[in-house]
Formats: C-alpha cells, sequence, structure tokens
C-alpha cells in the first residue's frame, strides 16, 4: 500500500526496511494501484504543509516515484466494482478500515495480489476478508 512507497521515498522510521526489502523483489513483481498514486501525491503534500518536505524534495521526490513506476512497475486501474467490495470490507465494522484502506484491500483482491503494508491494521483485516496480506 501507499504506506510501502512513501517510506520507500521520503525520510522514515522505516524507510531502511523498506528499502532493503525493495531491493529484494524481482523485477517487473511489483504493482501499485492508481489509488496509491493518489494518495502518494496527497501524502507528499502532507509533508509539505507540516514542513517535513520542502517544495523542492516534493517535486523531485515525484519525478523518483514516477520514474520508479515507469520502471516495470504495473499500475493497476481502479474500476467502480472496486468501491462496492472497498463500501462491503468498509460495512465489516469490527476490522476498523478507513475507506481507503479498503480500497486497496479491493483492488488486491480482485487481482489476486499480495497486499505489502506497513499498517498492522490494513495487514489484520486484509486476513480477516482473505485478502494475502503481509505486514513489513
Amino acid at each position: 500500500d501507499t504506506s510501502l512507497v512513501v517510506a520507500a521515498l521520503t525520510n522514515e522510521r522505516r524507510t531502511r526496511d523498506v528499502l532493503l526489502w525493495l531491493g529484494k523483489q524481482p523485477r517487473g513483481s511489483l504493482c501499485v494501484s492508481e489509488w496509491v498514486v493518489s494518495e502518494f501525491s496527497a501524502a507528499l503534500s502532507m509533508k509539505q504543509r507540516v514542513g517535513t518536505l520542502d517544495s523542492p524534495s516534493r517535486a523531485a521526490t515525484l519525478q523518483i516515484f514516477r520514474e520508479f513506476v515507469s520502471s516495470g512497475v504495473e499500475v493497476l486501474a481502479v474500476g467502480s466494482s472496486h468501491f462496492q467490495a472497498a463500501a462491503l470490507f468498509a460495512d465489516q465494522y469490527s476490522l476498523g478500515l478507513r475507506a481507503a484502506d479498503a480500497l486497496h484491500l479491493a483492488i488486491a483482491s480482485d487481482r489476486a495480489v499480495t497486499l505489502h503494508t506497513l499498517d498492522e491494521r490494513l495487514a489484520r483485516a486484509g486476513l480477516a476478508v482473505g485478502v494475502r496480506t503481509v505486514l513489513l
């Protein structure tokens, strides 16, 4: 999910762990959704608003992200069926899913891919709804 990409490309507590994990992934084995593209931009904007990322660094990080995606990372389309499935996941109130996380799970479920995340709640929810999920 987006937490991995943000940690990989900005200075965060888990950056080193994520970079080590990314370095072990075979070329062409990674994918992100169009939703991750949107969330990544929003995360960088938030970092800029709170002062942890300046404008030139934000622009450079966005460029690095674009290069990362164009280097063989598949971008998964998001459709209305994903939002409908996300609503069904979010309906399971005991999971504590936010809408964005439910959407990540719906996309991963539809495409039968493993969702890797730094978010413990998302990882637990994924397992509960039958989505292959790995907590890094």
